[in-house]
């Protein structure tokens, strides 16, 4: 039985890149030709319509959880039929990243996806991953790809360990390994020297003007030990009110919220407020 599950592994999981360690099902590696010439169509006058046209391409798309945990070792997955808030965002970049660049290739995306994905664009083990999405966007900024724009929209600085992977190890099977478990509380190490900002539940109807379709919303949390819940692309609405277009684990696909994104938050109880960050997609 233990070897019928390996071999159904490999299967699903088995197509392997050359220049990268890459997994991707042999039914995804298909749909990124087809999603491509889809994007092709796309035709939007600045690069925030554009993330939200690529973003909505994903709309139906399965909610599935824990699409990076495959294997013993970390590879860059690919996984186009079924996204969790996450790479839901890393993927709708990637792609945008490619339109921008004029490039269809395969290999490219997958180059762009390790670049937003790891620490410093390369990936070197899991610890290595942009586990905690505070260090995603700072780190993102770093290479030019997105900009933190909490602060001016009125943000406010909070002092908060991150530490959630270092004291729920059993939660993530990639800690078993005490190594991979020993540079995770390294990480977190770095964290707690730096400050949270996020923008108040309070204050985000009346700053939601000042934020723009394609623009990252991350969900702050008061849950200890952890920075962020949920993620996704903020997208304006005939209705002339800001929504959240991400992939829902309620509702289990890529939706577009039927609430305002500042009603939508009040149903969250432990939501305090978001962190907002413009793509930039402009590598340094």
């Amino acid at each position: 039985m233990k070897s019928k599950n390996i071999s159904l592994l490999i299967l699903l999981f088995g197509w392997l890149g050359q220049a990268q360690q890459i997994t991707c099902s042999p039914k995804d590696r298909p749909l990124f030709d087809t999603k491509m010439h889809a994007l092709a169509t796309i035709e939007a006058s600045n690069l925030g319509d554009t993330i939200s046209l690529v973003g909505q391409s994903f709309l139906g798309t399965p909610y599935v959880e824990k699409t990076l945990e495959v294997g013993d070792t970390e590879t860059l997955v690919v996984n186009f039929s079924g996204l969790d808030c996450t790479t839901f965002v890393e993927n709708v970049l990637a792609f945008t990243a490619l339109l921008k660049k004029q490039q269809n290739d395969f290999q490219d995306f997958a180059s762009e996806l390790e670049t937003i994905r790891y620490r410093n664009g390369e990936m070197k083990g899991y610890p290595s991953r942009l586990h905690y999405f505070t260090e995603w966007i700072r780190n993102n900024e770093k290479k030019g790809l997105v900009k933190d724009i909490t602060k001016d929209l009125g943000g406010i600085e909070l002092e908060k360990p991150i530490n959630f992977m270092g004291t729920h190890r059993d939660l993530y099977p990639f800690l078993a390994s005490d190594a991979n478990f020993q540079a995770m509380q390294q990480v977190e190490s770095q964290l707690a020297k730096e400050t949270l900002c996020y923008l108040p539940q309070n204050q985000i109807a009346d700053k939601e003007h000042l934020i723009q379709s394609g623009d990252i919303i991350a969900l702050a949390t008061s849950i200890k030990g952890l920075d962020v819940t949920h993620t996704g692309i903020a997208i304006h609405r005939p209705d002339g009110r800001l929504h959240l277009l991400h992939a829902s684990s309620k509702n289990g696909e890529v939706e577009i919220s039927e609430l305002p994104l500042a009603d939508y938050l009040k149903n969250i109880k432990s939501n305090i407020g978001i962190i907002v960050a413009r793509p930039t997609l402009l590598p340094l």
